[in-house]
């Protein structure tokens, strides 16, 4: 069982794509949901970017206001401490610069606001006893500053110059190394100078943590939002085209048990709205059909009865006409031409005439459904056989054709009604001789394990497309005008087929123009069973000639000359 249980989950990676597949084509539903959480994540997606665009600007353009405005109450209050303190001595320098930028950073209290970097300007002397001076508040490395800013500062003194960098930590005068964290600042800075010491540069550096701690909560809500709509809208989804495909699957499913002859069944209607229009519609139809085909039904039955009814009716005087015309056939010898000429055609209409009243008995108890099956294990050689022996002599005498039977050695037993496919096979080999043109008629038998075939070929004129669906038909001749030499029914092929499906078989044709046609019997061997395929192909091999030579049995002729038989 673990076995089995892992067999299966392994296969399923490859049957989950079909699967899938198989829904998305299957249901309305699935592509309807599919395609609008595919269009909201579209819509969602383009909005969601407007909306942090437009959040995110305004924070940065606050900030970047804001900043500006700090930094310049901030440069004010360091010139004015400088000018306050005058000319400091030279060793005093550092502890002025770095009192100035304590009380700098004292007034942004504890809410990092902002911090400071106070460098020599690029161009102050090393000599100066502060030329090496560097402070940085918060544990910000002054390598933060870019040194493209301070060139700029420095070719314009008193100028001021800001932008966004990333700042990085770590307290000492070493250069940021590429891996360490960073964070976004803005940064504005500008150069003074002081008397006897030279040139410095103060940068006020405004992180932007704050900011980006908004822009996450924004796009948190944002996303949370969104799949909580997207959720929202599937369902909808789901629900409106639930409430329009289920009245479409309850019409299919009418629509089936309709075909299936349960002429009875209505949609429900509810409401006035298109789908109550449909349910609607869909009921008149029904009921229409459910009256024409019981008028058909009616007609059907009537003609049935009444085809019973003269067959049977007919039989007592015809069995009278045909004792006179016996009489009379019989003694035709005695009579002159005119006389003798009318007792032989008489004779032989009696004749159709019967066949005819038989095959309509026939008929009327298939579609009573009163035929019975009587199914016995036969050989279905011995059936090829008889019905051989029976149409030789007449093959050759009246249309100059000779019957070529291939079988194989092995014994073809199967359940079958030996008088019915008998007949069946009769009339697919007088129909073979019928429109052979005096070409020879092969007739082949195939066996398998569950299985049985046979196939009646000919070269004659064959059938034009379309005809071969219409060859079962009652009535039906591919060329009226045609005079018939056997002098048929018209009711034999549709016999045929009803005896095929009695036993649960197959008979289907297949025909070219001048290249022939061949008739395919499959019966399966067990009576009751379901056929999956026949032994012997539909569509011939040699579809423009006999090409095969003959298999040596009792009923083979001659191997004819292959453009004899194409050509005639």
């Amino acid at each position: 069982m673990i076995g089995r249980f892992l067999r299966r989950l392994a296969r399923l990676p490859a049957r989950l794509p079909r699967g899938l597949l198989r829904a998305w084509r299957r249901s309305i539903t699935l592509r309807v949901v599919t395609a609008t959480l595919v269009l909201s994540v579209t819509v969602l997606a383009l909005l969601g970017q407007l909306v942090m665009r437009g959040v995110r600007d305004g924070l940065v353009d606050s900030k970047v206001s804001a900043s500006r405005a700090q930094a310049a109450a901030g440069f004010a209050s360091a010139q004015s401490r400088l000018e306050a303190a005058g000319t400091p001595q030279r060793a005093n320098v550092g502890q002025l610069l770095t009192q100035i930028v304590t009380a700098l950073r004292d007034q942004a209290g504890s809410s990092s606001l902002y911090e400071l970097v106070l460098v020599p300007s690029p161009t102050v002397d090393a000599d100066v006893p502060a030329g090496r001076l560097r402070i940085a508040t918060g544990g910000v490395r002054p390598a933060s500053v870019p040194a493209a800013m301070a060139t700029a500062l420095a070719d314009e003194p008193g100028s001021r110059a800001d932008r966004f960098v990333s700042i990085c930590y770590g307290g000492t005068d070493e250069p940021c190394a590429p891996d360490a964290p960073r964070l976004p600042a803005f940064v504005v800075g500008t150069q003074f100078s002081v008397s006897g010491a030279g040139s410095y540069q103060l940068y006020f550096l405004f992180p932007m943590t704050a900011e980006a701690k908004t822009l996450d909560l924004v796009q948190s809500r944002l996303a949370l939002a969104a799949g909580a709509l997207l959720v929202l809208l599937g369902a909808i989804a789901a629900l409106v085209t639930r409430s329009v495909v289920q009245p479409v699957r309850s019409a299919a499913r009418v629509a089936e048990r309709l075909a299936a002859g349960g002429l009875a069944e209505r949609m429900v209607e509810r409401g006035e709205d298109d789908l109550a229009k449909l349910a609607s519609s869909f009921n008149g139809m029904a009921s229409a059909l459910q009256r024409q085909i019981g008028q058909l039904e009616d007609l059907s039955r009537l003609q049935q009865q009444f085809v019973s009814d003269v067959s049977h009716e007919l039989r007592t005087p015809l069995t009278t006409v045909r004792m006179a015309a016996d009489v009379l056939y019989d003694g035709r010898e005695d009579y002159p031409a005119p006389a003798a000429r009318s007792a032989e055609l008489m004779h032989d209409q009696l004749e159709r005439f019967e066949a005819l009243l038989a095959e309509l008995l026939e008929i009327s108890r298939f579609d009573a459904g009163a035929a019975v099956l009587e199914a016995e294990a036969t050989d279905m050689r011995t059936v090829v056989r008889r019905v051989v022996d029976g149409v030789e002599a007449m093959a050759a005498a009246q249309y100059g054709s000779r019957i070529r039977v291939e079988e194989p050695t092995r014994e073809c037993i199967a359940e079958i009604d030996p008088r019915r496919i008998e007949r069946v096979l009769r009339n697919l080999v007088l129909n073979a001789l019928e429109h052979g043109e005096g070409r020879d008629v092969r007739i082949r038998l195939a066996v398998d394990d569950e299985a049985v075939a046979v196939s009646v070929r000919d070269y004659g004129v064959g059938l034009r497309s379309g005809e071969a669906a219409l060859v079962f038909n009652r009535f039906w001749r591919a060329d009226p005008a045609r005079a018939r030499v056997s002098g048929g029914t018209g009711l034999g092929l549709s016999i045929a087929l009803e005896d095929a499906h009695l036993h649960g078989g197959w008979l289907e044709a297949w025909g070219e123009p001048r290249a022939g046609a061949q008739f395919r019997l499959t019966l399966p061997r067990a009576a009751g069973a379901v056929l999956r395929e026949s032994p012997i192909p539909l569509e011939p091999v040699d579809r423009r000639g006999p090409r095969l030579p003959p298999v040596p049995g009792p009923h083979h002729a001659p191997e004819q000359d292959p453009e004899v038989a194409r050509d005639g």
